[in-house]
């Protein structure tokens, strides 16, 4: 039998009744958009309406939460009942009911509805949910089913003060390794070594688990999803090192920030600078555009037409941002196409880069919120290249 260990404790939730009063926004907000119930299984939109991160791998477990008034249920496979107790739900008016190998966990799941036999319901299904789950639960609704997402998106994109306050102490973490990122940036050591450093350090300021951890150097700076190598740092390389960890209540950081090895004084490259000067103005106009009643794609334009124009354009090649919380890449995503009004509370990265194929890259990333008349930035390490 394969067991798991849970890195997610009590004492990194919110009190139980945050997550009593997130349970009963959802059904409102569900109600209110006509759906008959909601469905969840195990991930982040779980962990924020009960604390629970259970993994219970194929096995169904779900939060059913209907919209008629009655209480959610909680099904979950008897073998996984332990972890209850490493979540709000034994605090929270759920109704728990497990279920054992050879027992219908999708009947389990619709019967908990509580839909009237003559309903052709709308059902909105979590996004974790995967296809061996999905297909036969909506064989069981009947109806039609919806991404709950989407009509719960007020919810879990507007982070309320709690989350806010999560956001700002993991940022304030990673900004603390950043503080000490220059001096490991020595000639002769390896990409390895310097991530060797950085998760320990990202582990000593407080963060609970490390989530990745990107040294690109010279040409592998030029992908921007390059992690690390065993490449020798030399004086004057440019170096793009983006950080992540899981801190608090499982809220993330994540940050980039671009060095010279052994400091500005050892980078001669007139091309280099006038790269940097073009994506430092374009992520600083990014930022200072955000506020409410803006489109998610308008921030990306501002970053992209700068960047653009100074003929940088195709260098420029992935999205600006992406929304983080209890996951590390949720929407609001900053990109061309999304006509997502900007709301206060809502949190995302602002990061543009650009990526010499070949030579080097840059990104500058910090994490914002919107707020009342425009955005906070969370992250405040220097920017310039360091």
């Amino acid at each position: 039998m394969m067991g798991h260990m849970s890195e997610h404790h009590t004492e990194h939730l919110f009190p139980a009744s945050v997550y009593q009063h997130r349970l009963t926004q959802a059904a409102t907000a569900a109600r209110n958009a006509g759906l008959d119930g909601l469905i969840f299984g195990t991930g982040a939109e779980l962990a924020y309406l009960t604390g629970s991160w259970i993994s219970t791998h194929e096995r169904l477990t779900a939060l059913i939460i209907p919209t008629d008034g009655s209480e959610p249920t909680f099904i979950l496979p008897a073998v996984d009942r332990g972890d209850l107790a490493l979540s709000a739900i034994p605090e929270l008016t759920v109704a728990v009911c497990g279920w054992v190998d050879g027992d219908n966990p999708h009947d389990l799941a619709v019967k908990a509805l509580h839909l009237a036999p003559d309903k052709h319901p709308t059902i909105g299904l979590g996004s974790s949910l995967t296809a061996d789950h999905v297909l036969p639960l909506q064989q069981r609704i009947g109806g039609s089913t919806v991404l709950a997402a989407t009509v719960l998106k007020e919810l879990f994109m507007r982070k309320a003060e709690e989350e806010i306050t999560a956001l700002r102490n993991a940022a304030a973490a990673i900004d603390r390794v950043f503080a000490a990122v220059p001096k490991l940036l020595q000639p002769g050591r390896s990409e390895q070594d310097v991530a060797r450093d950085l998760n320990y350090l990202i582990l000593k300021e407080g963060h609970a688990a490390v989530d990745f951890i990107i040294v690109g150097s010279a040409a592998n700076g030029a992908n921007p999803h390059h992690s690390y190598s065993d490449r020798i740092l030399k004086a004057g390389d440019v170096v793009v090192v983006d950080i992540g960890g899981t801190y608090g209540p499982n809220y993330h950081s994540d940050c980039t920030r671009t060095f010279i090895v052994g400091g500005p004084e050892e980078q001669h490259n007139p091309d280099i600078a006038a790269m940097y000067n073009v994506l430092e103005r374009a992520q600083a106009a990014a930022v200072a555009a955000v506020k409410p009643g803006v489109t998610a794609e308008s921030i990306d334009r501002v970053a992209r037409n700068i960047i653009t124009e100074a003929g940088y354009g195709e260098q420029f090649i992935h999205r600006t941002g992406h929304g983080i919380g209890l996951s590390t890449h949720e929407e609001p995503f900053i990109m061309e196409g999304n006509h997502l009004t900007l709301e206060p509370g809502m949190a995302f990265s602002i990061e543009p880069g650009i990526y010499i194929e070949g030579q080097y890259g840059a990104r500058i990333e910090d994490i914002v919120v919107v707020t009342e008349t425009g955005c906070e930035t969370l992250n405040n390490q220097p920017r310039s290249l360091q």
